[in-house]
């Protein structure tokens, strides 16, 4: 190979981008990320630490972009799935470190491993993002087609390999959703129905769990002119979620997995937002809950779901040890699919 052609290879390690939040010299961003003014495990505002992460997957993705398209910008398709593994403070520094996996024709898998440095260092949490280059010409959103990563590490060829296992997994999934319930399924459906029949019944019904809220789209939460910053978005909906996971929590919920967050439509300067968190299963330890975004627009009265998130709690102890929490009852039909939706991910 010729050094010129040397030259024009992007390997995965090419995109690799850091960011650190110093919360040891910091002491005023690290109170902005204090999730309590009390001395506990694992007291850290993960909203907040959703909110970076969109940032630094954004940063990542468009300096790959910006090597062939240096007006172009990138928007966040999805949340794949963010896994917790260790709990964090804002004690200890905390370094993200991201790199491009996965490029397809116009969109991109950008991996981030999240670390907490100092005495206990730990990893704190795997983290993927599905990212999307758009051109700006003519003021019209269009997706581009992005030059391919070269994989010449067997490192490189495995991630990209899982980051198409999730692709795919992620579709099965999307036709799994739509399909009957088995009869398995059915018959666990049925029966928790009967259960709630019976005279002296006692169970939490999923209807007694919902919470919601509203606000409006203001220019402080703009991340590109009249377009608000996704990280906005998902972290108000999983501070909602967190407070419904509250509701049925005996002991204490942290987050434990994001399973997936949809980005469908982007949310513009003035909209009235609707966010809207139910628990819609429970597993022995675990809580799952749904949280999703309206946008109502102030221009042309149209509604639409902005964003769809699905995110897993784990009732914990003082020592982050695991609780049993309740089991929760769908009633309505509604409830029955956001169940089962949530039993066919299920994380005990």
């Amino acid at each position: 190979m010729s050094s010129e052609s040397k030259q024009n290879v992007i390997t995965p390690h090419d995109t690799r981008y850091l960011f650190v939040l110093p919360f040891s010299t910091d002491p005023a961003l690290a109170r902005r990320f204090l999730a309590r003014d009390s001395d506990i495990v694992g007291n850290i505002r993960f909203g907040k630490i959703l909110e970076t992460l969109d940032k630094v997957s954004e940063n990542t993705a468009l300096a790959y972009v910006h090597r062939f398209y240096p007006g172009a910008r990138v928007v966040t398709a999805a949340v794949d799935s963010i896994v917790l593994r260790n709990p964090a403070n804002t004690k200890l520094d905390l370094v993200f470190s991201a790199q491009i996996n996965h490029v397809g024709k116009s969109s991109m898998e950008v991996g981030i491993r999240i670390e907490c440095l100092g005495e206990g260092s730990s990893h704190m949490a795997t983290c993927y993002f599905t990212m999307v280059a758009r051109s700006t010409d003519s003021g019209e959103a269009k997706s581009l087609v992005l030059p391919q990563l070269q994989y010449p590490e067997e490192v490189d060829k495995k991630r990209y390999q899982k980051a198409e296992n999730r692709r795919q997994a992620y579709r099965e999934g999307l036709a799994k959703a739509e399909e009957m319930p088995s009869l398995d399924e059915y018959l666990l459906l049925k029966k928790l129905h009967k259960e709630q029949e019976q005279q002296g019944f006692v169970g939490v019904r999923a209807g007694q769990l919902m919470l919601e809220s509203t606000c409006r789209a203001y220019p402080e939460q703009e991340n590109v002119p009249t377009t608000i910053f996704g990280g906005y978005l998902i972290r108000k909906a999983y501070e909602l979620a967190a407070l419904a996971a509250d509701m049925v929590a005996p002991d204490r919920a942290v987050p434990y997995r994001v399973n997936r967050i949809n980005f469908n439509q982007p949310v513009l300067l003035g909209d009235q937002l609707k966010f809207t968190a139910r628990v819609v299963y429970t597993g022995k330890t675990t809580i799952t809950v749904q949280s999703d975004i309206e946008r109502f627009s102030r221009t042309d009265g149209n509604k639409s779901l902005s964003n769809s998130c699905l995110f897993t709690f784990l009732n914990v102890d003082s020592d982050m040890e695991r609780r049993p929490v309740p089991f929760i009852y769908p009633v309505t039909y509604a409830e029955d699919a956001r169940f089962l939706n949530a039993f066919r991910q299920r994380i005990d």
